[in-house]
């Protein structure tokens, strides 16, 4: 007979998920790197597609757990938001060390660079356009978001879901619109300091938003699903909590690189 539990905690299943995770994770890699260096993106195409199914099963078993099963308690739901809160915590330091980099260059930059900022022969973006666009979006996006937030907590369920439907929409167009800007660039990332510290700070950045923007969407399925209460949604505050974060870092991003450093 199964032993019933008598406290409020919940102790996880055993799972294959993380392990399986991880190897995906690390064939992804190596796919990557056999992708670059003979031009073969087989294993890098089969390693994503195995992410994704693993991704979907892992989100599966948490939302099984948190939603039907009823494991999320109040004191588990205080330790997934302390984890969240670190975990973005993590994350603003991983930023500083980016911004970092650039503040050193740029203030002292070397002799090879021509003690130039931007470098000789660097032509920076124009701040008041594409960033200035995607600056606005993600202002919006974050409006979006809070607005989702405020519906879910009124139980307005039509709100909750044109709102987050939108938020959606528009980091997905940010994502379109920086891949335009990559396209577009005069300069690489091979291009001194300059092109090294800008595509890893912007592309990183970028890589945060599609994140946020496929967390954002698992929401609204689950959204659409009413799998959220007014009482009971932490799965979609701390993706809320991860998009303001992205908002954040991207205004400290626009006024330093975009803006500053141009």
């Amino acid at each position: 007979m199964k032993q019933l539990k008598n406290h409020p905690y919940h102790l996880v299943d055993p799972s294959p998920w993380p392990l399986l995770g991880s190897l995906s994770i690390l064939t992804m890699l190596t796919g990557m790197i056999k992708w670059f260096h003979l031009n073969s993106p087989n294993l890098l195409l089969y390693s994503i597609l195995i992410n994704f199914l693993v991704m979907y099963q892992w989100w599966r078993d948490v939302t099984r757990e948190g939603t039907f099963q009823g494991l999320h308690t109040f004191k588990v739901t205080i330790g997934l938001r302390w984890g969240m809160i670190l975990f973005i915590t993590s994350e603003v330091f991983f930023f500083l060390a980016f911004f970092w980099s650039f503040l050193h260059s740029s203030l002292s930059p070397s002799i090879e660079l021509g003690m130039n900022w931007p470098p000789k022969g660097i032509q920076p973006f124009n701040p008041l356009e594409i960033p200035l666009l995607n600056t606005l979006i993600l202002l919006t996006s974050g409006f979006t978001v809070t607005w989702t937030h405020h519906s879910i907590m009124e139980n307005n369920y039509q709100q909750s879901l044109q709102s987050l439907s939108l938020t959606v929409l528009l980091g997905f167009y940010f994502t379109l619109l920086q891949a335009y800007e990559y396209i577009e660039a005069p300069f690489s990332i091979t291009d001194s300091i300059y092109g090294s510290t800008f595509f890893m700070t912007t592309g990183l950045h970028g890589l945060h938003v599609i994140i946020g923007s496929t967390f954002l969407f698992i929401c609204l399925m689950r959204l659409y699903f009413n799998h959220f209460s007014s009482i009971h949604h932490f799965g979609f505050e701390a993706a809320a909590w991860y998009w303001h974060f992205v908002d954040v870092v991207w205004l400290f991003l626009y006024m330093l690189i975009y803006w500053w450093g141009s």
